[in-house]
């Protein structure tokens, strides 16, 4: 769960980057950036979120109860009008989140987060791009509408948090990376941490999160990329190096692919 707005009475995570916020028609569409929040409201407005990155922290939704939460990457969520929320993190991830501001509920009277569908995710990676690099051809409202129907859908069709890829090993499996990002790892020396077998490390990892190992691996890279370029005086060889990235050109040409901008421009 990520923070929400100044009208819900919140914390927006603390980071240099910006909220970055699309208007069209009725909807409100907000990109918030990674970064520690703690967050305590009654939700004005339903809202359908996604989790770029996995987080953990403690929250209560729609409860007194204040519990551990673990959200996957890749993650779809929503909270109701009337919900009562609090939510916390030392290290929230990237959250896009989307809002109806005419007065019109969104379908769905239950809170739930870490759905994974595979259109919603192509979705929201398309709506975070558009986000970072505005085009003419952004269809605000088309996204929206297209995302609140998988919302919508899968509340009726979908389970989330079942899977054999359980949140101590995601855990595990992030310490891991975050210690040895700077270098190579490979698919096998995730299994053999996990002490899964690769293939069903592959399957597992699937069914959690929507994308492959390898494309996870990728994600963290370009998250921790973009914490280290909030430093002006850090040089993009240097992060690229500390990333894992092969070279700076390597890095440049992954970003552009996920986010559809460079690094040099994400950071200008």
């Amino acid at each position: 769960m990520a923070s929400m707005n100044p009208s819900d009475h919140s914390e927006f995570p603390a980071s240099s980057d910006p909220v970055r916020r699309a208007e069209a028609g009725p909807w409100l569409i907000e990109l918030l950036p990674a970064g520690a929040y703690e967050a305590r409201y009654v939700a004005q407005r339903s809202a359908v979120g996604f989790a770029f990155d996995s987080q953990r922290g403690v929250h209560a939704i729609g409860s007194d109860r204040i519990r551990p939460f673990d959200a996957v990457p890749n993650g779809l969520a929503f909270v109701p009008a009337g919900c009562d929320v609090f939510s916390q993190s030392r290290n929230g991830g990237e959250y896009l989140r989307v809002l109806r501001e005419d007065g019109i509920a969104l379908a769905g009277p239950h809170a739930f987060n870490n759905m994974i569908d595979l259109p919603a995710i192509h979705l929201a990676r398309r709506m975070r791009n558009a986000l970072l690099k505005a085009s003419p051809d952004d269809d605000w409202e088309g996204w929206a509408l297209a995302l609140v129907e998988r919302m919508a859908n899968d509340q009726t069709s979908s389970i989330p948090g079942r899977s054999s890829l359980t949140a101590r090993r995601l855990r595990l499996l992030d310490e891991y990376m975050d210690a040895q990002l700077a270098g190579p790892i490979s698919v096998q020396d995730m299994a053999s941490l996990l002490r899964l077998s690769e293939g069903y490390l592959m399957r597992a990892f699937a069914q959690a999160t929507g994308k492959s190992p390898h494309s996870y691996l990728i994600d963290r890279r370009i998250a921790r990329a973009r914490t280290l370029l909030r430093n002006p005086r850090q040089g993009l060889a240097d992060i690229a190096q500390a990333c894992g990235f092969a070279s700076q050109a390597h890095m440049a040409t992954t970003f552009k692919q996920r986010l559809g901008v460079s690094p040099k421009a994400l950071r200008a």
